[in-house]
C-alpha cells in the first residue's frame, strides 16, 4: 500500500480529531441504490470487510474514501433512445418534441440503472497531525478536494486548504535546473516540463534526459521556465514536483523498501500496517524538505 500521487492540504495542528472514528461511521459507504448513479462514503483502510474506518500510527492517520458508480455509457442510452424515437415516428407518423425526448431518455435511464454494472473505487488519504497536513493519493485537484469535502462533511468542520507557496514554484524549479543549490538530500532526476512564459507558448517535455545540459540551458535562455521536475530524496523517494505543488509519480526506492523487506510479518494486516508506516514517514520527511524550500505557508492555528 503506497500512495502514487500526493495532493496536499494544510489544516490547523490544533484541530481536535478525537471523535473522528464515530463521525466517519456516520458517513460510511452504502451500496449504490437501484436508481442511483453513484454512492460515496468511508471504508476501512484494510478493505471493505474491515471494521475500523481509520487507522492511526503515531501522528499519522490513514483514511479511505470508497465509491460505487453505475456504468451506464451515454452511447448505449443514445442508441436505445434513437430506436425508441424511430419506433414512435413509424407508428404515429410524427417526431417527438424536445420535452418528449427528454422524458423518454429519463425513462430509459431509470429502466437501465438497476441492471447496470457497478464499478467500485477507492481513494486513500493521510492525515499528518504533526504538520497539519492532509495528503490525498490523487493527481487530480478536483478528486482530492472531493475527499477533503467528505472529511469536512463527516467532521462538521475541517478547515483544510490546498498548500500555498509564498514564491512562484516555477521560479524555484527553474533555478534548481539552472544550477542554484538544491535543498540537502534532493537531486535532480531525468524528467521535466518547460513552458514559455507567454500564454499558449511553447511546451517542451523531456524524459530520460540529462537536465543540467546545454540543450536545456538553451531553453532557459529562451525564456522557458520549469513547470514539472523529477527529483529524488536521499535515494529513498523519487517523484515529479509540479508548479501546482502536486507530487506525482511518488515512488519508494530500494533505500526505503529494503528496511521493509528485511522484517518478517505473520499476516497481511501487519504487512499493510508496516507499509503505511513507511510510506507516511517518507511522505512527511519529503514535506519537511519541500516546506522551507518552497516557502509553503502554514495554516492558521
Amino acid at each position: 500500500m503506497f500512495f502514487r500521487n500526493l495532493t496536499l492540504f494544510r489544516f490547523p495542528t490544533s484541530l481536535d480529531l478525537n471523535e473522528l472514528e464515530p463521525r466517519l461511521a456516520e458517513c460510511a459507504l452504502k451500496p449504490v441504490g437501484a436508481l442511483e448513479l453513484s454512492s460515496r462514503g468511508f471504508i476501512s483502510p484494510f478493505g471493505r470487510d474491515g471494521e475500523a474506518l481509520s487507522h492511526r500510527i503515531g501522528d499519522a492517520i490513514w483514511l479511505s474514501m470508497g465509491s460505487e458508480e453505475k456504468l451506464l455509457p451515454g452511447a448505449i442510452v443514445n442508441d436505445l433512445l434513437a430506436r425508441k424515437l424511430e419506433e414512435i415516428e413509424r407508428k404515429e407518423g410524427r417526431k417527438p418534441g424536445g420535452r418528449a425526448r427528454k422524458r423518454l431518455k429519463e425513462d430509459l435511464v431509470h429502466e437501465l440503472l438497476p441492471r447496470a454494472f457497478v464499478r467500485p473505487g477507492r481513494t486513500d488519504a493521510l492525515l499528518d497531525l504533526g504538520h497539519g497536513l492532509c495528503i490525498v493519493d490523487s493527481s487530480s485537484r478536483k478528486s482530492a478536494e472531493n475527499v477533503v469535502s467528505e472529511i469536512r462533511h463527516a467532521l462538521g468542520s475541517f478547515p483544510a486548504l490546498p498548500i500555498n507557496a509564498e514564491v512562484a514554484p516555477r521560479s524555484i524549479l527553474t533555478g534548481w535546473i539552472a544550477g542554484e543549490p538544491l535543498p540537502e538530500g534532493l537531486t535532480i532526476g531525468d524528467e521535466c516540463e518547460l513552458k514559455d512564459a507567454a500564454d499558449k507558448g511553447a511546451v517542451v517535455k523531456c524524459q530520460r534526459q540529462e537536465l543540467q545540459s546545454d540543450e536545456i540551458a538553451k531553453h532557459l535562455e529562451a525564456g522557458k521556465q520549469v513547470t514539472k521536475l523529477a527529483l529524488t530524496l536521499d535515494d529513498h523517494v523519487s517523484f515529479v514536483l509540479g508548479e501546482d505543488l502536486i507530487v506525482r509519480k511518488f515512488k519508494l526506492l530500494d533505500g526505503a523498501v529494503d528496511a521493509l523487506e528485511s522484517t518478517e510479518r505473520d499476516d497481511v494486516r501487519a504487512e499493510l500496517d508496516a507499509r503505511f508506516a513507511l510510506m507516511a514517514a517518507e511522505a512527511k520527511r519529503l514535506f519537511s524538505v519541500l516546506e522551507p524550500a518552497l516557502k509553503i505557508s502554514r495554516a492558521d492555528d
